[in-house]
């Protein structure tokens, strides 16, 4: 960069910085800054011509307003007006202007592009190197139509300085990355790749970062790279530090270059020229040698670079999976680094050995360490690292240490990360299944693991394990005995009570001659559990006693009185009183020959792919490690189904309706229930049909809804959520409808309706001018962890809203399981030209997904007690915002969607509420207990809020959710 002389220096510039940062106030800046800009407009407005020296000045300040936070709407023609300056510093001002302020769709775009033009075509390298960087950090559609043509022919010219190749390199990076379909190399290809030999290493580096993504989406046309990055490679590798000593970083030589082109070649098969490919296979050698020799600094930054290099190797050792010498020499090089003081070394050493596990010829040397591994499962401090153990011990895994491998994790399980629990479940679940020579070892780990983790045991998994049950002859006795024996515990899981009634309703016979377990034993234990459990298995224990009533005669007079008590067939759950009624009466008329033939034992499942599996590869994601079930002799003992309920398996289907959370909206069925056509009136009609598991992924499906996007993939420059964006979410978790944001061009009203685990949102958009909005879109983005935690999709609105006018949109929304954060909405549109981009919150709350619960004072104070864990239990004393109107709280608590419990507190001034929380992956019971000290005066008066479920993040959250809202 050229020198800034003395007289560039300037000082009015400095006078105002200096001047902002003397403010004592907020108000104070910004009347200094509207002082300043009435002037600059004054100057710019002014007869006098101004010279180079105060529009530079003048724009100086511009950018300085801006990048403070205010607005600038005026200077755009000065700054490009300095383009044409030959003055170094006049010209780079004026290109910083256009780079930060000016906007890819503006009118002066196309001036801009002559200027540009005009300072490539001058063979001046330093005005090159500015116009090239303006032209990357615009980088929109419009420069890459103007110069995609232009950039290759200076990057590959051989009069082009050195400077200006890597400027151009990385502009039509920069161009390829934004518009793919304008950037054709066509003719340059070849030139481009020659590019690997150039003498200056500031060029290769900056060229291969433009070839390596040339060569991901073209291979076949810059496959000749390979053999120049092998030479390439080669002579750096072989190279000492003091050879390349412009480039040698804390004595490694050129370690950025040497990640890049070793990550080039893993877009590529090995070599088929048996020379490079010894070449390369000398290089890894080469790497892996360097690793064992002592470190030539103890500074952190050359082991850093060191290991790079080396880490990146194995990466290409692992991608060609052809060289068993490579594979465990690797393997025991990461073996090395499993016990290495620095936490992001090891980190490193279990993903990558995850990788090598999946190898045949490493997976042996991966299995040497498995102590290893499984010390620092248990010891690690930084959960990450403690996942990646998990994964590695997952994917090391074979019918030699399967057991091993389960019962650590097992053991690991009753300290885990919450984060981690479900997947570790899910792994847990596929080992024992895909592993179980002895049945019964396979039916004791599952019931152990839901013994252990309960809360986080889908219902893939306990489907799963009663289909292999169904399925085996020989384990179904020593099943019915274990989880009889598990049901006895005081605590009882409720998906052990699920897996238990299940069992039992089929199989109690095979242990029902020991008097321990005798039929009327087995039935009042599980109808012990009964008041304790969710609707849905209420309604599989009652398919179970008319199972009983089958296998059991002698039972019939008991689970009849059962059956008849008002509490059965006077329930308020319509699909409770339903089943009551209709198995009642079907043990009273039926024969003994009916009542077998309807109540049949369950026929063995069809052979399927796990679900388990299934759901691990949809929670991993396409780049997970996956274990399949072994084909052949093995695959056909499991004989496992899909994903048929238990609940459905275990009823004579043809004497009942749905249960409510089972499929509610056709989420997992293949065809609709006769007669069970939605109402007209209902907002969640058809929400998600024909949607199976594909809609998880980005994409249309067949009734036009668009599933939710990441993020990054959302939309290509989504702005930051509003400031007040939890405000507005916090107006919504007590009520569904109202406003959701108003400006002075947009309206945007909400409408929505929650039942079980689904939930119907609209959206209307009003535009509040008399100008049309154009280009008008909107994104539903769900972040980080709610990708797996809801389901949205969107369907799409016009793209053109006249004035006055409004548009709706409908958002499809699923419950996969407990969440804290809300989906991003992002609405973009034109108004007058101009872009306007917002960011909302979109009100779904974990609370939307109430089910009230009714319960007496006894049960709700039982209930409470059992959850008496500290981790179960959140609670908030704060002062009250608004005055205590026992109306206005009554609604409040009725609007977040729990029951009002009437006569249960001993303190009538006190609120009681109870609910579950429906997610597809699990049902998570709530109870709240609301003390107001409405003596209080006002202005001092408290509340103490406590909730208890049986989930510690969704107590926390309904309880930070509810404090706002008093």
């Amino acid at each position: 960069m050229p020198a800034v002389s003395k007289g560039d220096g300037m000082r009015g510039l400095a006078v105002f910085i200096s001047d902002i940062r003397n403010c004592k106030s907020k108000e104070a800046e910004i009347k200094r800054i509207n002082k300043e800009l009435a002037n600059i407009r004054s100057k710019f407005k002014g007869d006098k011509a101004l010279d180079g020296y105060s529009k530079k000045k003048y724009v100086c300040k511009l950018l300085f307003i801006f990048l403070l936070g205010h607005d600038i709407d005026f200077g755009h023609m000065e700054a490009v007006n300095l383009l044409s300056s030959n003055k170094y510093t006049e010209k780079q001002i004026g290109y910083l202007f256009i780079s930060v302020l000016v906007n890819s769709n503006s009118e002066l775009i196309r001036l801009i592009n002559n200027a540009i033009k005009n300072d490539l075509s001058s063979r001046n390298p330093t005005f090159m190197c500015l116009s090239l960087h303006c032209i990357a950090n615009v980088g929109s559609r419009e420069m890459a139509e103007a110069f995609a043509g232009e950039i290759p022919r200076i990057l590959v010219a051989g009069d082009t300085m050195d400077s200006v190749k890597q400027s151009a390199a990385l502009c039509l990076l920069r161009l390829y990355k934004a518009s793919p379909d304008l950037v054709l190399m066509g003719e340059w290809t070849s030139r481009v790749v020659h590019l690997l030999n150039d003498q200056h290493m500031g060029v290769v580096t900056a060229a291969i970062s433009l070839i390596t993504c040339l060569s991901s989406k073209n291979p076949d046309e810059f496959k000749t790279c390979v053999s120049l990055a092998v030479s390439r490679l080669s002579r750096i590798v072989s190279s000492a530090s003091t050879d390349l000593q412009d480039y040698t970083y804390y004595f490694v030589p050129a370690p950025w270059l040497s990640c890049k082109l070793l990550r080039l070649l893993q877009c590529y098969p090995p070599p088929e020229d048996g020379a490079v490919k010894g070449r390369l296979v000398e290089c890894l050698e080469t790497i892996l040698n360097k690793a064992q020799e002592p470190p030539k600094s103890k500074k952190v930054q050359h082991s850093n670079a060191k290991n790079a290099i080396l880490f990146e190797a194995i990466s290409l050792i692992i991608h060609y999976d052809s060289e068993p010498n490579l594979l465990v020499r690797a393997c025991n090089q990461l073996g090395q680094f499993l016990q290495h003081r620095e936490t992001n070394l090891r980190y490193l050493a279990l993903e990558s050995m995850c990788t090598l596990a999946s190898s045949e010829f490493s997976h042996e040397a991966v299995k040497t360490h498995i102590e290893t591994v499984i010390n620092a499962l248990k010891t690690e401090r930084d959960v990450s690292v403690r996942q990646r153990a998990a994964d590695l011990l997952y994917a090391m895994c074979d019918r030699s240490n399967a057991k091993q491998i389960v019962a650590e994790m097992l053991s690991y399980l009753e300290t885990a990360d919450y984060s981690i629990r479900e997947e570790m479940v899910l792994k847990v679940a596929i080992l024992a299944e895909k592993y179980a020579v002895d049945y019964s070892w396979y039916v004791d780990t599952i019931l152990n693991l839901i013994r252990i983790a309960g809360d986080y045991v889908s219902e893939e998994v306990w489907y799963r394990v009663i289909q292999i049950v169904i399925n085996r002859d020989d384990v179904q006795g020593y099943a019915a005995k274990t989880v009889f024996e598990a049901l006895q515990a005081p605590a009882c899981h409720e998906n052990m009570v699920k897996v238990g009634g299940y069992i039992l309703g089929e199989f109690g016979n095979l242990i029902a001659g020991d008097p321990r377990s005798s039929p009327l034993v087995q039935f009042n234990l599980l109808h012990s559990k009964f008041h304790l459990c969710s609707v849905p298995t209420r309604a599989l224990l009652l398919s179970a006693y008319i199972k009983f009533i089958n296998l059991f005669p002698e039972t019939k007079a008991t689970i009849q009185e059962v059956l008849r008590s008002d509490s059965q067939i006077r329930n308020s759950d319509v699909e409770l009183q339903q089943r009551a009624v209709e198995y009642l009466k079907l043990s009273s008329i039926a024969s003994t020959d009916v009542l077998a033939t309807v109540l049949e034992e369950m026929p063995p499942f069809p052979e399927r792919e796990s679900s388990i599996l299934a759901k691990l590869k949809k929670k991993k994601g396409p780049g997970a490690v996956s274990v399949e079930l072994e084909d052949g002799k093995e695959r056909g003992e499991l004989n496992g189904g899909g994903d048929r309920g238990g609940d459905a398996a275990i009823a004579a289907s043809n004497a009942s309706t749905p249960s409510p959370s089972a499929d509610l909206l056709g989420l997992r069925s293949s065809a609709p229930v006769s007669g069970a056509a939605p109402s007209a009136g209902s907002l969640l009609v058809d929400v998600f049909s024909e949607a199976g598991p594909a809609a998880s992924s980005a994409g249309v499906n067949d009734d036009g809804f668009l599933s939710s996007a990441p993020p990054s993939a959302a939309s290509e420059d989504p702005a930051p959520p509003l400031p007040e964006s939890d405000e507005l979410l916090n107006k919504f978790v007590c009520k569904n409808n109202g406003v959701l944001f108003e400006n002075q061009l947009l309206q945007i009203g909400i409408k929505s309706e929650y039942r079980q685990n689904l939930g119907r949102m609209y959206l209307f958009y009003g535009n509040k001018t008399s100008v049309q909005f154009v280009s008008f879109s909107t994104t539903v983005s769900c972040p980080g962890e709610l990708q797996s935690q809801l389901n949205v999709q969107t369907k799409t609105v016009e793209p053109l809203v006249e004035g006055g006018a409004q548009v709706q949109q409908v958002i499809n929304i699923e419950c996969l399981t407990d969440f804290i954060d809300a989906p991003l909405l992002n609405i973009k549109f034109r108004y007058g030209g101009a872009l306007q981009n917002i960011s909302l919150k979109l009100p779904v709350t974990i609370n939307k997904f109430f089910q009230p619960t009714e319960m007496a004072a006894a049960d709700f104070f039982q209930r409470w007690k059992q959850l008496s864990q500290p981790q179960q239990e959140a609670q908030k004393i704060f002062k009250a915002s608004h005055g205590m109107d026992t109306e206005v709280l009554k609604a409040k608590l009725l609007g977040l969607g729990t029951a009002l419990l009437e006569n249960v507190d001993p303190n009538p001034e006190n609120y009681v509420c109870a609910g579950v929380i429906q997610t597809k992956a699990q049902q998570v019971g709530c109870l709240l207990r609301l003390e107001p000290n409405a003596q209080a005066q006002p202005g001092e008066q408290m509340y103490r809020l406590t909730l208890r479920s049986s989930k510690d993040t969704v107590s926390q959250r309904v309880c930070d959710l509810l404090a706002e809202q008093f």
